[in-house]
């Protein structure tokens, strides 16, 4: 392979490009909370795009206006539906967790599993007399000298709250437009860099459609396992905490996050006497186990069909630099994106063919499958 000389016009070129790759990354960073809900909308956008095709075909429309309403109204009417069965259970369960945090601020034995210290300090803090004195009226004035403050806290929140409900705007007007601003996005492309870009865009086209809506449905059915588990166990929450733990499914390993607020669930829980804490933890990691194992070893390969192939360092090093260069949106890209930066890099780097690329990595990560199991 020849190598072409750096020439000046080159170095140019070359620092010009770092350049403007810095200001990209330093743009999104301080723009991430804008784009971060409208991105969150393409996303959206782009796992509803094949029902609005399906309820196009179906009633053989033409246009994508009805189709694009008749989808959102029967993703309105399966959250409703969900929403009905699931928030009033929802709610009790947060009334008896408030009377459980109740009965423990007011509690003067330690409880097990808790230091003494630790109880004296959230007994002393809950307790009805501290919650007095934060109300009495030297409290009071302090917050109202600091009004300035709490008024622009209060327009930032104001404002961030409008950006997030312009998310099902933009998903609206996306979806409606959705082939016209594929085919717009692939027009702003100079000719000459077409054949390239064209290319890669495929490429990171059938990777996220691999990834994204595969990874969307494994997510799914790992909420409702876990939420099925978590009401056998019988502990509050049961419901969020399975919702929780979906959601986080969507970023790999960050579903053990959930295992924090769910010790914590199981603690106050049975600082109520209904449960010892070991045998109802137990039993909540049993469900980890049993859904975990069930999502990895049964739906993963039916779903998402050949694995990413990804050492477990190597994901948790790309969610780590994704993450921090983009924040969650990096989070979310990670793993696809490292994937075929991967294959781009074997086939172009070490001459090694796409295809033989990615068969040698999926045949590697399924070897060392097979040697952890």
């Amino acid at each position: 392979m020849s190598s072409r000389p750096f020439t000046f016009d080159r170095v140019v070129r070359m620092v010009l490009g770092v350049i403007v790759l810095v200001g990209v990354i330093w743009l999104i960073d301080t723009l991430e909370y804008v784009l971060l809900p409208f991105c969150l909308a393409c996303l959206i956008a782009y796992l509803l795009d094949p029902l609005v095709e399906f309820n196009r075909k179906i009633n053989h429309l033409k246009g994508r206006a009805i189709p694009t309403f008749l989808t959102l109204i029967e993703v309105t009417l399966v959250i409703g539906v969900i929403c009905y069965f699931c928030v009033p259970s929802i709610l009790h369960e947060i009334d008896q967790m408030k009377e459980l945090i109740k009965d423990y601020s007011a509690e003067d034995a330690a409880i097990p599993y808790i230091p003494t210290q630790v109880h004296d300090y959230v007994s002393r803090f809950l307790s009805s007399e501290n919650i007095k004195s934060m109300l009495d009226s030297d409290n009071i004035e302090t917050i109202l000298d600091k009004s300035t403050t709490v008024l622009s806290a209060s327009i930032d929140f104001l404002m961030r709250t409008i950006q997030w409900l312009l998310t099902f705007v933009y998903v609206i007007f996306i979806l409606l437009d959705y082939e016209q601003l594929m085919k717009g996005f692939r027009q702003l492309v100079p000719p000459k860099y077409r054949k390239v870009a064209y290319k890669i865009e495929d490429d990171i086209k059938t990777n996220m459609n691999h990834y994204f809506r595969g990874q969307a449905l494994i997510s799914l059915f790992a909420a409702v396992f876990y939420c099925i588990g978590f009401s056998i166990v019988g502990i509050p929450l049961s419901i969020v905490l399975g919702i929780l733990v979906g959601v986080l499914y969507m970023i790999p390993y960050f579903q053990y996050i959930t295992l924090i607020p769910v010790a914590l669930v199981c603690l106050i829980y049975s600082m109520g006497g209904q449960a010892d804490f070991w045998p109802i933890f137990g039993q909540c990691l049993i469900v980890y186990a049993v859904s975990q194992s069930i999502c990895d070893y049964i739906l993963t390969p039916k779903i998402m069909g050949k694995a990413l192939g990804l050492n477990p360092a190597i994901i948790l090093f790309s969610l780590s630099v994704w993450g921090t260069l983009l924040g969650l949106i990096g989070m979310i890209i990670a793993l696809p994106m490292t994937t075929l930066l991967l294959a781009y890099y074997q086939e172009y780097v070490i001459d090694r063919p796409l295809k033989e690329a990615s068969a040698s990595t999926t045949t590697t990560g399924n070897d060392d499958h097979q040697s952890a199991t």
